[in-house]
């Protein structure tokens, strides 16, 4: 009876799709104002009134509705440019759609403006493209702060029952994270608690960078943003981990629409 009792223990099932337990308050599309600015990966949209040679701050958000990115920076960062990426499902697109070294200095070039600050957002699978970015030096370097929302995955390490996040897929992750903690760099991750079931979950690869940072979650219990629930919060130097209630599908799409909440952090 004990061996079956722990294969069942180790048996994952994924989240539930549907919730109706929350209110789930999401953003309403507003028309965004600002020269746009065409690149092979979307518009870059500019604040109004920006001069010509100025310096910007510049956000780059990976996946999720352009609108939703735009209105969300400028409500946040009003005197930010935005470049909204939307290319598809799945981390691997992301990550094919930053991997070329190249691609980073080319949104930068189309700018036509000095950045002041570089931020990079990712919801869910977007953290594909932050984390091919991570892994070109020179490109990291240009990095000021990132954002993650509910989006750091990973495979599972071998042998899979040990459910243990594979350390390659999050290495880079963790050098930025020790930046931050070093007050060199900022990073922000908010998470829930959805369990994808066939791979590391953002709860468990955040659980083991915490640990490889010798940092233990604090346990809170408040309200966030949209009716949203915080159940943890994490701080050291610049780095920021927040977790939050809820395993269903409108709890990871709260991540999204949570998106101008989650900027001022890294202000």
């Amino acid at each position: 009876m004990l061996p079956m009792l722990m294969a069942l223990q180790l048996v994952q099932s994924p989240s539930p799709m549907v919730e109706n337990t929350r209110a789930y308050e999401r953003q309403q599309q507003r028309t965004v104002p600002g020269e746009r600015i065409a690149t092979p990966l979307g518009e870059l949209v500019l604040p109004p009134r920006s001069k010509p040679g100025s310096k910007l701050p510049l956000v780059i958000h990976f996946h999720g509705e352009p609108w939703l990115a735009e209105q969300s920076v400028r409500r946040a960062l009003p005197k930010a440019a935005v470049l909204a990426v939307q290319v598809g499902a799945g981390s691997r697109v992301y990550d094919e759609a930053m991997r070329d070294p190249a691609t980073l200095p080319g949104i930068l070039t189309a700018l036509a403006r000095p950045v002041e600050r570089l931020y990079l957002s990712g919801f869910s699978a977007g953290y594909g493209a932050i984390r091919a970015i991570l892994r070109q030096p020179e490109n990291a370097a240009r990095v000021d702060a990132v954002l993650l929302l509910d989006g750091i995955h990973s495979d599972y390490a071998a042998p899979q029952d040990a459910r243990q996040p594979a350390p390659a897929d999050l290495d880079d992750f963790l050098t930025f994270a020790r930046a931050a903690q070093g007050e060199q760099k900022r990073l922000a991750i908010l998470h829930s608690e959805i369990f994808p079931g066939t791979y590391a979950s953002t709860t468990e690869t955040t659980d083991w960078l915490l640990a490889q940072l010798g940092l233990r979650r604090k346990a809170v219990l408040r309200w966030g943003p949209l009716g949203m629930q915080i159940v943890s919060d994490t701080r050291s130097g610049l780095l920021r981990v927040l977790g939050f209630a809820g395993n269903s599908a409108p709890d990871h799409v709260d991540m999204l629409h949570a998106l101008p909440w989650a900027l001022k952090i890294l202000k």
